[in-house]
């Protein structure tokens, strides 16, 4: 049959209104969907558009000509730039606050507790899991109903121009930075790229008025959002809204300030000090729009990580403290300090894996690491080509530490397990 016309984003986005969600692969489609046909390095999911018509899809959205059979087929130039502008036409329908969330630690544990928070009170919108990127953004959007009266979008960047993409599409009304630290040095060039990159979102709320929520303890964050109006948090009495750290246990336990003046007490399931930063946001978040002060206290309270991060496990042999799911140089050395804080009768031993994505600055950040546990008098074992420089106490990946632990079990230690998500340190958790 000819080519169809190219549709336009009006048109196109009058059809996804009929379709039930979206779907970008076939192993999962949900029934009536909106399928788009994206394309990688690898991989043309064009060619798949008939497939996931044939499972259940309603239309399939390509941007080649040559697979379209039948009204069903959308075609558009580019599909990614389609589902991006479907995602900016869509979240413009709705007159609701979307707070934007970066931030090279703890942005997704931050976006979680903002969300437990907020949902407490209203139907809220985060995004799901970590899709975080410029096609994850989108698809989170397109999520959007007219039941949600508030939005969070989680926002990754692995180079200068990410964020920027980012805010251009979701159009935040407020953004949160959680800090700026050392990590995907490799795709920055340097922690200065980092600075520059994260920063794309205060640049893009202060250009349109919009408000942000900032970390007094950080003195880089309070520098680069001075021009901006903001709302503060922190340990400072004088933030907006203040809190503080109450007890070293296992469990990350704190206090804030209500607006009633009351002292608020929260003992959450989350594992390290340095998830105060993340709770308080969640406070500030909540308390800037309207949850009352003792929803907030017990939707945090109530809230349990998962996916690998920061969570505390008793297994029956050893107690994990377990951060498996991502590392760079500034939460591998936060999660260290931590984790030598913690008052404890058992032997403490870490399993680190590589912290990848470091560029030039590779060798001297795993070397620091090395030299931290020797400082804070931690036992390690470490996974990765990357340690296998800088300490004799390594394994060259999981698999062979793996070996090692079914061969001589660890039994009754307190362990903390923390690397990047592709040394896969998960793999290991059945042996301990």
């Amino acid at each position: 049959m000819p080519a169809a016309p190219f549709l336009s984003i009006g048109e196109l986005h009058a059809l996804f209104l009929e379709c039930q969600g979206t779907c970008t692969d076939t192993r999962k489609v949900t029934p009536g969907s909106m399928f788009f046909g994206l394309k990688g390095p690898n991989f043309n999911a064009n060619v798949y558009a008939a497939e996931a018509l044939a499972k259940g899809c309603r239309m399939a959205v390509v941007d080649d000509a040559s697979v379209v059979v039948d009204e069903r087929f959308l075609l558009v130039p580019d599909v990614l730039k389609a589902l991006q502008d479907l995602g900016l036409h869509h979240r413009r329908q709705f007159n609701i606050p979307v707070i934007g969330i970066t931030g090279s630690n703890g942005k997704t544990t931050t976006k979680e507790l903002m969300h437990a928070v907020l949902a407490a009170d209203r139907p809220t919108l985060a995004t799901s899991g970590n899709l975080n990127n410029h096609i994850g953004v989108p698809l989170t959007l397109l999520n959007l109903i007219k039941e949600h009266r508030i939005a969070i979008i989680e926002m990754g960047a692995n180079k200068v121009g990410d964020i920027a993409e980012l805010v251009s599409i979701a159009e935040p009304t407020h953004g949160l930075i959680t800090n700026i630290g050392r990590a995907h040095l490799e795709g920055f060039g340097s922690y200065d790229g980092v600075v520059i990159a994260k920063t794309e979102m205060y640049a893009f709320i202060r250009a349109h008025g919009g408000t942000l929520f900032v970390n007094a303890d950080d003195h880089l964050l309070m520098e680069k959002s001075s021009a901006t109006k903001r709302v503060i948090y922190g340990r400072s009495p004088e933030a907006d809204t203040s809190g503080d750290t109450t007890s070293k246990g296992p469990f990350m336990a704190f206090v804030f300030a209500g607006r009633d003046g009351q002292a608020y007490h929260v003992t959450t399931r989350l594992i390290g000090d340095y998830n105060l930063s993340n709770a308080l946001a969640a406070v500030a978040i909540g308390q800037f729009f309207g949850v009352p002060d003792q929803r907030i206290a017990e939707a945090i309270t109530a809230y349990t990580p998962s996916n690998n991060r920061s969570e505390f496990r008793e297994t029956g042999r050893n107690q994990l403290v377990l951060d498996a799911y991502n590392a760079n140089p500034t939460s591998m050395a936060a999660a260290l300090r931590n984790f030598a804080s913690i008052v404890t009768d058992r032997p403490k031993l870490a399993i680190l894996g590589d912290m990848l994505e470091l560029g030039t600055e590779s060798r001297a950040e795993h070397h620091a690491i090395v030299a931290l546990c020797k400082e804070l008098g931690i036992a390690a074992r470490y996974v990765g080509p990357e340690f296998q420089r800088s300490s004799d106490h390594t394994y060259p990946d999981a698999a062979s530490l793996l070996a090692a632990l079914r061969k001589v079990p660890l039994t009754g230690h307190l362990l903390l397990v923390k690397g990047s998500r592709g040394i896969k340190l998960e793999t290991l958790l059945d042996a301990l």
